[in-house]
Formats: structure tokens, sequence, C-alpha cells
């Protein structure tokens, strides 16, 4: 047998992991010395308790799974058989997947018949998202792996995503976006634009002054860039800003139809701490990244 497995800076949650019959690999982070791992730790998100605590200033930092934490995830699969398809957050985003090559290159050795897939999504929440629903598809419907993989070679790149965060501090703290002038640009209401690039980087492409503003570049990119976008799911992420994901969502609506596959859904805490509270990003299937 198959077995799938996804991680949780993929925003994929318990209940959407248990619908596809994904395993769930928790992603940690750290808050004032104490390592959380998602849904592990805790049954279900308190977004607005976790974004709370950002907006007082906590800034959280997150670390790599060990090698050991990746040989006690594989391992029972291995021994009883089966396979594995991961399907995971940016590989240019963390160190984390040296430690799983390392652990699965242990395994392959001791289980040399055993196939282990991946799929790297090159993004990471609303993007990672999106992906691992269309493979979730795939799979509940039957198709072989061998299929998905080759899916998974063109349309991977076929999933933009676009966001604006409403606090430069976190992307400061983090480093994780290359192209990011920390200015005052907080202070003045300035909101960078970042997208994942094909590399699966974070990278910012401009600015804008204004919450308005930053969200009608994210809806013109949707029509300058979508593609079949009532074909496809769209995914409206969001770090505790229902409101304003939910208005993105009716604004969508208007322009594709009140039948579109949009959602909104609030990123998870791992990644949510890099981005800061009040963010919104918008995933949709286009012609290019």
């Amino acid at each position: 047998m198959l077995k799938l497995f996804t991680d949780t800076d993929c925003d994929v949650t318990p209940e959407i992991a248990a619908k596809y019959g994904y395993s769930l690999i928790s992603m940690p982070y750290s808050i004032d010395g104490k390592t959380v791992y998602p849904y592990e730790d805790f049954e279900s998100f308190d977004s607005h308790a976790f974004y709370d605590l950002l907006r007082k200033g906590t800034i959280p930092n997150t670390s790599a799974i060990s090698r050991e934490k990746y040989l006690e995830i594989f391992e029972p699969v291995f021994a009883a058989g089966d396979d594995i398809l991961y399907v995971h957050f940016s590989r240019a985003m963390t160190a984390t997947f040296d430690a799983m090559d390392q652990a699965v290159s242990e395994l392959k050795s001791r289980f040399p018949e055993r196939k282990f897939y991946e799929i790297d999504t090159k993004g990471i929440t609303i993007i990672s998202l999106n992906i691992a629903l269309e493979v979730g598809d795939m799979v509940l419907n039957g198709k072989p792996v061998e299929e998905i993989l080759k899916w998974a070679e063109t349309e991977v790149d076929r999933f933009a995503i676009y966001f604006f965060a409403d606090d430069l501090k976190f992307f400061k703290h983090s480093g994780r976006v290359s192209g990011l002038t920390a200015t005052m640009g907080t202070l003045l209401g300035v909101r960078p634009i970042i997208y994942m690039n094909s590399e699966g980087k974070m990278v910012s492409i401009g600015s804008e002054r204004g919450r308005e503003r930053a969200i009608a570049r994210l809806l013109r990119y949707v029509e300058e860039l979508g593609d079949n976008i009532r074909d496809h799911r769209v995914i409206v992420g969001n770090t505790d800003a229902p409101e304003i994901a939910e208005a993105i969502v009716s604004r969508l609506k208007e322009k594709y139809g009140d039948d579109l596959n949009v959602e909104a859904v609030v990123v998870n805490p791992t990644t949510g701490g890099h981005c800061g509270p009040n963010g919104v990003g918008i995933c949709f299937h286009a012609i290019h990244r």
C-alpha cells in the first residue's frame, strides 16, 4: 500500500488529514523557550489567542525536525511493507529535509524493496495546502502514484500565492524573505507584497501603502495570472484576519461567480509566526507563479 504524509506547515489540519488519509507530521515552533508541536501538544489551534500573543510582542522561533524524529515517523510504515508519498512544504525554506534525507537513506538500506516518493510543493501554508488537496483528490479517485508524480512535475509550478504582511518585524526576524526592505514600513502603513517563486523561496516584489491597495493588488494578480480559476480551488489564508479574508472571498465570488470553489483558512502557527498577525494571501491556479 501507499501511505500518504504531509505536514502542518502545509496548513493541513487533523480533520483534513483524516478526510484524505494523510498522516500529519507536526512542524514545531518555540515561544519563550518552550517548543510546541501543533496537533500533538494541542488538539485544535486557538488562532486568535496565538496571534494575540504576537500582537503583544511575542516573536516565535522555529526549528528543524531531527533525523531521529523522521526515523520514528517513517520506520513503522516501511516495516509494515508499505511505501510512502510525502507532500511537503518547500525544501528551499528549511534544513529539516536534510535530516529527512538521512533518515530515508538509512531506512531504504534496511528496507531496499520499499519506495519513498515526495512532492515538494515549493511553497508553504495555503499554496502547499492547495497542492496537498489536489493530490488527496487524485488518491481518493484511485490514481496511481506514477500519474500523481507526473502531474506534480508541471502542476506544482502552476499554483501561485501572493500575500501581504501587516508588520515587517516578523519577516525581519525570520530572514526568510529576499528582496525585503526592512524600513519604517509598518509605521507608514506600507505592506510588502510577497510571493513564492519557482525555487520555493519567498520573495518581496514590491509594496503598497494601505490595506485596501494591498488587497486590490492581490486580486489583480489573480486576474492577470489566473488560469482555469473555476476548475480549481482558490484558498484565502489569513493570520487572524477573518473579516479581511471573508471580504476577499466575497470579491472573488463577485468576479468569478457565487459557485466559485473558494474558502478561507487560518494559517498554521509555525508559519504564521514568520508573517505575524493580520496578514492575508490568495492561492490560485495560474499560468505561472
